[in-house]
């Protein structure tokens, strides 16, 4: 299933990504740092939400309590209840 994630507080606009049977696949960011947002997707495509909450959940971004790889742990945890709850 597709899913799109409006983050809070960071550069990036959105997070959109795939997520079957609890594995994360083609992350793609609108907005933020461009080449550190792409080898984020990159080297999480194909890991599970608890990999993904496991290496990213409580990055920080200079003084802001959160950072576009954590929204993204965020994302794929909202994703997957939504999923289970559905």
């Amino acid at each position: 299933m597709h899913y799109n994630y409006k983050p809070q507080m960071v550069c990036a606009q959105q997070i959109s990504f795939d997520l079957n049977d609890g594995v994360v696949t083609n992350v793609s960011f609108l907005g933020g740092c461009n080449g550190n947002l792409k080898a984020i997707s990159k080297l999480v495509d194909g890991f599970t939400v608890e990999q993904i909450e496991d290496k990213l959940l409580g990055n920080t971004c200079g003084m802001k309590p959160t950072s576009c790889a954590d929204q993204l742990a965020k994302a794929v945890r909202a994703a997957y209840e939504q999923a289970k709850n559905a």
